[in-house]
């Protein structure tokens, strides 16, 4: 076990998403998850039924517990969702992780496409958490609302991206799942330029949690020591194997198989 990631997200009762996604992805990689739950949600695979919000102080009290005892080679935050709980969480990883890298999951736009930040929270986001990510990872969605621009092609998703990388981030991956074609791109930006990630598009309704999962994996991997492209490149084989073994439960937008690297019966007598 290497990589000590600490997650701040919001928990899916479905199992799919968030902080559930969160650690079985880090655990699948090898790395040990430690979490701050900032908010419980009541969810399936059709939607979000319930949400109930956790205290701004004790999230930041989660954090500041784990990280002053266990420590931590990533963070990764997930569902942010009002400006004190983004605030606690900048707060927090200003006084207890200084210099660990930390992975952005601008989690805002339902998958439905309702706003599921005000434009207050938003403004935050910006303000305090975006300049200390190491990697900011929006879907074209999120990249619309960050950057204020539309994202519909390959062309629009390098300009989003280097618009992000101008708030801040030390660099930014603009996932293409949501634009159409028969191959998805992934398009990351750095101080080295643009670089282009790509995979054949799976048809498949086992999307739920994709988001998640691709932001942990990449934890995991710079909390292993990983470079970011490798990181990158390790975490979009993971997602794209969970998606291509899903397991099919669910009426609507079913979970991943996080656990396809894990062989229980290896070793059995």
């Amino acid at each position: 076990m290497k990589g000590r990631v600490l997650i701040a997200a919001g928990s899916d009762s479905g199992g799919g998403a968030g902080i559930q996604a969160d650690i079985k992805a880090v655990t699948a990689l090898g790395g040990f998850a430690m979490t701050a739950i900032t908010a419980l949600t009541a969810q399936n695979t059709e939607g979000v039924h319930g949400i109930h919000e956790v205290d701004p102080g004790f999230v930041r009290r989660q954090m500041q517990v784990v990280l002053q005892d266990l420590g931590a080679d990533a963070v990764k935050t997930g569902m942010l969702h009002r400006r004190a709980v983004v605030e606690a969480v900048a707060d927090a990883l200003a006084a207890d992780a200084p210099g660990v890298p930390l992975v952005v999951d601008p989690v805002m736009v339902a998958k439905g496409g309702a706003r599921l930040l005000d434009e207050d929270t938003v403004a935050v986001l910006q303000e305090r958490l975006l300049p200390l990510a190491s990697l900011l990872t929006p879907n074209a969605p999120e990249a619309e609302v960050l950057a204020g621009m539309k994202v519909a092609d390959a062309e629009s998703q390098a300009v989003a991206a280097r618009r992000l990388l101008a708030l801040g981030p030390a660099a930014v991956l603009v996932k293409g799942g949501h634009l159409p074609g028969p191959v998805v791109r992934d398009c990351l930006a750095d101080a080295g330029g643009i670089h282009w990630f790509e995979d054949v598009r799976l048809d498949t309704r086992s999307t739920h949690g994709t988001g998640c999962t691709m932001a942990s994996a990449i934890a995991t991997g710079l909390g292993q020591g990983l470079d970011l492209a490798a990181a990158v490149r390790r975490a979009r084989i993971y997602v794209q194997r969970a998606i291509a073994t899903a397991p099919g439960f669910g009426r609507g937008h079913g979970p991943l198989n996080h656990g396809h690297t894990v062989r229980p019966m290896d070793g059995a007598a």
